[in-house]
């Protein structure tokens, strides 16, 4: 570790919230100028609530925050951020009506108009980070990734010594996920200090100079990066041996003859060029793309939150309603990738979000609530999909990144579904979080119930779909039987290379088959 006297000093931190729960209970953490520090742990580990007391949205109910030599007790935000610690929060806190560049510059006094010395810092923030985004656009009208990048110009425009991502490439494609990571190492040569909190392990074990892992709220590793294997990193998050995804593929098999989805020329201005596709019960089709490859765009045209997709979509054999109404009753539920503004309500409680979409199956003569189907669900849910929290009344805030999205899974457990799109549902989820949610794509196909997944995680892509189809620019390049294909081609493919056909094997004149 570095001899020098870290920049930052955590020490013995304690966090217990007014309900009980207890979020750490004594962490111990160093982060050094002009070094990287990986910060790992599953879902429930404390990451979260370590980060906002760092960020001081939460108070420490115990243990000691030095900052450069001085022990501090920050009352806001905005005395962190003005004494040198800059946050980029898992959530995205932007606001969707102001432009780029006036998110940018919120922080600073004197209105939101921006002036010409702002446009030339933004320029050079935009230099220093090497991506390009029109100061003037909508952050509204952005992506998820390209939100994310607005986040980073922002802490970097507030000039930190310490720079705080979470997840900051949760939801970016590889191409950009590289943006972030140059940035990174830049950042650190130049001196300042970065805490990088990420589930993926590679990225942690490239880019990082020292790596901590929580588990329980306590800190259960502390090490120099190259001083430890990646496997030693997933046990000491998962507090196990940690198995792969391969014992999904031998659940495959579960198609069925008839027909769930069929769409002929679906198309949006949005982004989506002409496609056709048909799903049947029991399949799992994977969508593999980069971002901006129109991943998303399908199947919002498919579920119909896109207003504006036109062409022929026939749902258990009847035309399609056009609407997230009409798909909601027919059969479909769709699990966005913007869970936040798309898919709970983070001021209710858990119980109360897993049941929102089915109030008209809980009800007693159709309009009397019943609270305790309500509530068998919710622990249902809890038990299924191992969600870390007291108890079913608690606030979908409270909950760490990783369990609000199993909150956004578990809603659609309990209806009848016939068809199930996941948009990124493993995004910001620890390793046994992941094989959770996937192991639960692959009962829903076992159950009948056809499914669509779209990760950035090619792998898991592989480990759960039967099909796979590979999008770029708005289309369907490729397409590729899962149990013939792997990851290389997928990436191939997808950044608009050429990869191998799969072998088949060949029938000679004997009937047997040869390859």
């Amino acid at each position: 570790m570095n001899d020098a006297r870290p920049l930052l000093q955590l020490r013995q931190i304690k966090k217990t919230f007014p309900n009980g729960a207890v979020g750490l209970q004594g962490v111990d953490f160093d982060a050094h100028a002009g070094r990287v520090h990986g910060l790992l742990g599953a879902n429930g580990a404390g990451k979260s609530t370590l980060i906002k007391i760092l960020s001081a949205t939460y108070p420490a109910t115990g243990g000691q925050v030095v900052w450069k030599g001085s022990e501090v007790h920050f009352a806001t935000p905005h005395e962190a951020n003005f004494a040198g610690i800059a946050t980029i929060h898992q959530n995205i806190p932007l606001v969707p009506t102001l432009s780029v560049i006036e998110n940018i510059f919120l922080w600073k006094s004197g209105g939101w108009r921006r002036d010409v010395r702002d446009r030339a810092q933004f320029k050079e923030l935009c230099d220093e980070l090497g991506y390009n985004i029109g100061a003037d656009e909508l952050v509204g009208d952005l992506s998820i990734g390209n939100r994310q990048m607005v986040c980073i110009l922002q802490a970097l425009s507030l000039g930190a010594d310490l720079i705080v991502m979470d997840e900051p490439t949760a939801s970016l494609a590889k191409e950009e996920r590289e943006i972030v990571y140059q940035t990174v190492r830049r950042l650190a040569a130049q001196g300042k200090g970065i805490i990088f909190v990420s589930h993926f392990l590679d990225e942690i074990m490239a880019l990082t100079d020292e790596v901590t892992v929580l588990r329980d709220g306590r800190t259960v590793m502390r090490a120099v990066t190259a001083e430890v294997a990646e496997n030693e990193v997933a046990e000491a998050i998962a507090g196990k041996t940690v198995g792969t995804l391969d014992h999904l593929r031998a659940l495959r098999g579960t198609i069925r003859e008839d027909i769930v989805l069929e769409c002929k020329g679906l198309h949006s201005p949005s982004g989506l060029a002409p496609t056709d596709l048909t799903l049947r019960a029991g399949e799992v089709v994977g969508i593999a793309g980069l971002l901006g490859s129109g991943r998303s765009e399908l199947v919002h045209a498919i579920f119909g939150s896109d207003a504006h997709a036109s062409g022929d979509i026939r749902f258990l054999g009847k035309p399609a309603g056009r609407s997230p109404g009409a798909s909601v009753n027919a059969g479909m539920a769709l699990i966005p990738e913007d869970r936040d503004q798309q898919a709970i309500i983070p001021t209710f409680e858990l119980w109360r979000n897993v049941s929102l979409p089915y109030l008209d199956l809980s009800a007693k003569h159709g309009f009397l609530i019943d609270r305790t189907t309500e509530m068998e669900w919710a622990e249902k849910a809890i038990k299924t999909l191992n969600i870390k929290t007291e108890n079913a009344e608690t606030f979908v805030t409270d909950l760490s990144g990783g369990n609000a999205q199993k909150v956004t899974v578990a809603r659609w457990l309990f209806g009848e579904a016939r068809l199930v799109i996941l948009d990124e549902p493993t995004a910001g989820i620890d390793v046994g979080a992941k094989a959770d949610i996937l192991a639960l794509v692959r009962q829903l196909a076992e159950d009948g119930v056809a499914v669509i997944i779209i990760s950035s995680e090619f792998e898991e892509i592989l480990a759960v779909a039967d099909r796979i189809l590979v999008m770029r620019d708005g289309a369907v390049v490729a397409e590729r039987p899962a149990a013939e294909c792997q990851d290389h081609d997928l990436i191939l493919l997808a950044s608009g290379q050429t990869a191998p056909e799969p072998q088949r094997p060949q029938l000679d004149g004997t009937n047997n088959a040869t390859i």
